[in-house]
């Protein structure tokens, strides 16, 4: 069986997917961000193209279902900006939705993850490559416990990797506890994202060890306050042996945070955050982190 990332445009070897964003938005909506959403096509196109003229090569969108993922639009902004996308399938915290879906999704969730990752994301055609979902802050909630255990059928029905949101970065060992304790999903298919947010070094390593995938997706400007502890943290792993678990992504999560809109946007990852890694930890380790990495985190065997 062939292990590929599933991307809009379709499957893809994980060597080809060269400089990754491994965790970004180019479409967002939330009524927990009124009149920030990321929902101009322009504006997208645009800011992958500056993400490709700074070096980048693909990017993983975490907005998963019901959160103005405009999954149809994702295959012709790919081609225009010779960028590989990943698309999510998954659900957010209970906040992020109207109760009436969540109503809706009750006892077919996990049918409609499996749905997604492999016949397609309504009409639109494309496939997911990934499971999205979301923990609370230092705890998980019943919703959590709900979305995380269909995320885990999907995954044993798929292969597919599982993406979670820490809230503020926090509940990275919860997270283990349930999706890989009681879950049974290997630690490997699970990337936790945040972990900037809460530079807790003692956990981060614990993590680790776990053998799961560690995201530092800062900055986007709404996340901002621990990104200068980032370096200490990716360099302490680093230290620790663990270089080949870390993966870096731009999580853009409002149009004000674009680099075509002012902010740092994705361009910013490369731009900045890359020189300033590679002075401490070196180049080889950085194109590791940038490709060889997201390439072995998002490639699946697909069932």
């Amino acid at each position: 069986m062939v292990s590929g990332v599933r991307t809009v445009l379709g499957d893809v070897r994980p060597e080809d997917l060269g400089v990754c964003d491994a965790h970004d938005h180019l479409f967002l909506r939330s009524p927990q961000l009124p009149g920030q959403e990321l929902n101009d096509a322009a504006a997208a196109r645009a800011e992958l193209e500056a993400f490709r003229a700074a070096g980048g090569a693909s990017v993983v969108q975490w907005t998963p279902l019901g959160m103005g993922r405009r999954a149809a639009d994702l295959p012709l902004l790919s081609r225009a900006a010779g960028v590989h996308v990943v698309c999510a399938t998954g659900l957010h915290q209970a906040a992020h939705y109207a109760p009436e879906l969540l109503d809706e999704l009750r006892g077919r969730l996990a049918d409609v993850f499996v749905s997604e990752l492999t016949e397609g994301i309504g009409t639109s055609g494309v496939r997911a490559g990934l499971v999205k979902v979301a923990g609370g802050f230092h705890a998980l909630d019943a919703h959590a416990r709900w979305t995380m255990t269909a995320a885990a059928e999907a995954h044993h029905a798929t292969g597919a990797p599982i993406a979670v949101h820490l809230e503020m970065g926090t509940g990275a060992l919860d997270v283990l506890d349930l999706l890989c304790g009681e879950l049974g999903v290997p630690p490997e298919r699970v990337i936790l994202g945040h972990l900037n947010r809460c530079p807790d070094l003692v956990v981060q390593r614990q993590a680790a060890e776990a053998g799961c995938w560690l995201a530092f997706d800062g900055p986007s400007r709404a996340h901002h306050a621990t990104d200068w502890r980032m370096p200490d943290a990716v360099r302490a792993l680093a230290a620790a042996g663990f270089g080949h678990r870390l993966l870096l992504g731009g999580d853009t999560v409002v149009a004000g945070a674009r680099s075509v809109d002012g902010g740092p946007g994705m361009p910013y990852l490369l731009r900045r955050i890359r020189p300033r890694l590679a002075r401490e930890l070196g180049e080889e380790l950085m194109n590791r982190v940038l490709t060889d990495n997201p390439g072995r985190a998002f490639a699946v065997e697909w069932h």
